[in-house]
């Protein structure tokens, strides 16, 4: 299978988007991680799409700030499921890039995650699961790690007054 593809608008968002990364390599799923501009490269974002459907590439994770058109426009042109990551700006911390991208129209389908980092990871966790939907072993790796979540919380120290 071809891996998850990450793009992001700049190479400033990587420090976020590299949550997504993380969060894939963790559960063992294949990535590959590129800048395509919506505003700046927009030849290469059609013929990225292009490549990325002749490829089988199962899901596509979209990281973009202030304007935020990456998402959206790389929906615009395929099939494959994109995950939506907003990046946070200077100006309005992350909310332009939020309402830019959950604001969709009908037809043009972003699944959208969070404001940064978390969504970052989230959207890495998110595609790992849709992959786990036909790929038993992805799966179960989704599960285990759900059960070290879990066991985390549950050996947490116990919450206490402290003695007076």
């Amino acid at each position: 299978m071809a891996p998850v593809l990450i793009l992001m608008g700049s190479q400033s968002d990587w420090p976020v988007m590299q949550n997504a990364a993380q969060m894939l390599k963790d559960l063992g799923v294949e990535w590959r991680a590129e800048v395509v501009s919506a505003h700046r490269t927009p030849d290469l974002l059609k013929t990225t799409m292009e490549q990325a459907e002749r490829d089988g590439v199962p899901v596509v994770i979209a990281g973009a700030g202030g304007a935020a058109h990456l998402p959206g426009m790389l929906a615009a042109f395929t099939a494959i499921p994109v995950l939506g990551v907003p990046v946070p700006s200077k100006q309005l911390k992350g909310l332009d890039s939020l309402l830019s991208i959950v604001q969709m129209p009908k037809g043009v389908a972003v699944g959208t995650l969070a404001v940064g980092a978390a969504g970052a990871a989230n959207a890495g966790l998110l595609a790992a699961q849709i992959i786990g939907s036909f790929d038993a072993d992805v799966r179960q790796r989704v599960h285990a790690f759900r059960e070290q979540q879990r066991d985390k919380v549950m050996s947490g120290p116990k919450l206490e007054l402290p003695e007076s």
